[in-house]
């Protein structure tokens, strides 16, 4: 039997190969999520580097968030990604989820997201 780490790794490889078959030269929208935090990333995948991120670690953030490791701290996250990414021209990523469900934190991040003006 797979202990809980490998099931993690198997489900992130899975979805990962599955975004490469599809989602062409896009970038890649990943999310990471804690207990305790949320982070974004919109990453260049041709040219392997970070073209915007965003994390309930920022110092600005982190005094006007209750606790970063919730909806509304996912919702911030997601409206800050989309900007940075509009500000490096950005508009239409991937959106990698990471292995993780796509509900709650994550969901929430995604339709941020969108809502800033990110297209996946």
């Amino acid at each position: 039997m797979a202990d809980t780490k490998e099931l993690t790794t198997r489900r992130r490889r899975r979805v990962r190969y599955n975004l490469r078959k599809k989602g062409g030269l896009k970038p890649r929208l990943s999310v990471h999520r804690s207990n305790q935090n949320m982070y974004a990333q919109v990453i260049d995948d041709v040219k392997g580097h970070t073209m915007a991120a965003a994390s309930t670690l920022e110092k600005d953030l982190r005094d006007s968030l209750k606790t970063g490791g919730d909806k509304g701290a996912a919702a911030e996250i997601g409206k800050r990604i989309a900007e940075r990414a509009k500000s490096a021209g950005v508009t239409e990523v991937i959106f990698d989820r990471g292995g993780y469900r796509y509900h709650g934190r994550v969901k929430a991040l995604a339709d941020a997201a969108r809502e800033g003006g990110l297209s996946f």
